[in-house]
């Protein structure tokens, strides 16, 4: 089994829920894990992991991995919301996995909603995570294309083209297929 995963997909294609599942799956088999999310994911609250779908755990929520070390016990780590992490703590969870032993399972987003890829994504990419694309569909009424962007709205349904890459919660985006991104993308069309 390789040690450095990447599980990842836009917004709602079931992330963190699978994260959760395989949390109770390994426990259930005598695994020791650590759930981790960073520190500035509060939206549910500063100490669990939630899924929309109702699932949550406890997890330990840091600010980065420069001073983590992972209990003796552990064998493998689940990271929820890896995008908001660091490429230098991406080079943290890659010593981890590979001098320490541990199986390191992170989860996240790819792309921004301008298109642009997350620093950390990208340097799971770089030093060769095991990349696993969770799919979902587009989330434009009537549509069935694979959901590969994000459309980030403004409070008058106005697609926002610029800004920081870290904004809590999912009220104000859709996940939406590369015909619709570019649709709405270019032509600053309402979808709300």
């Amino acid at each position: 089994m390789a040690n450095l995963h990447f599980h990842y997909g836009v917004m709602s294609s079931s992330k963190s829920a699978a994260l959760l599942i395989n949390a109770y799956n390994f426990r259930k088999n005598g695994i020791q894990i650590e759930l981790i999310k960073p520190a500035k994911d509060t939206r549910f609250s500063e100490e669990t992991i939630d899924s929309r779908i109702g699932l949550s755990d406890t997890a330990l929520a840091l600010p980065d991995f420069k001073n983590y070390i992972p209990k003796t016990d552990t064998r493998v780590l689940l990271i929820d919301e890896v995008q908001f992490f660091t490429p230098m703590d991406i080079d943290a969870l890659v010593n981890i996995a590979d001098n320490k032993n541990k199986i390191v399972m992170c989860y996240g987003l790819m792309v921004d909603s301008n298109e642009n890829i997350f620093p950390a994504s990208r340097r799971l990419i770089e030093v060769g995570a095991k990349l696993h694309r969770m799919e979902s569909n587009c989330q434009i009424n009537g549509c069935m294309h694979l959901a590969t962007h994000h459309l980030r709205f403004d409070s008058n349904g106005h697609v926002i083209r610029a800004g920081d890459q870290f904004a809590l919660g999912d009220e104000n985006y859709k996940s939406v297929c590369r015909k619709h991104f570019n649709e709405y993308y270019s032509c600053n069309n309402k979808t709300k």
